[in-house]
């Protein structure tokens, strides 16, 4: 699989059944290059033109499943917030 087609993907939380959006960038390990996280963008502010406050950084272990369409994970919303530099 493509880094790209990550970013077609939404990405649902199996924990409470909400969509938490699309991922725009992925962190990896430079040395094994491996995947280590998923990042999506927090909610905007006024339709995303004023900015966020925090992105969400989802670590791969806790990615359920892939599918078509969507991928699933396992989180805690509040554990996972980071804010926006």
């Amino acid at each position: 699989m493509r880094i790209c087609t990550l970013r077609d993907k939404q990405i649902i939380n199996i924990s409470d059944c909400r969509a938490i959006g699309f991922a725009y960038d992925i962190e990896f390990d430079p040395h094994t290059g491996c995947v280590t996280a998923l990042i999506v963008p927090g909610p905007g502010h006024l339709c995303g033109i004023l900015g966020r406050d925090f992105e969400y950084i989802i670590p791969y272990k806790c990615v359920k499943n892939i599918g078509p369409d969507v991928i699933l994970v396992d989180v805690c919303l509040d554990q996972i917030k980071e804010k926006c530099v």
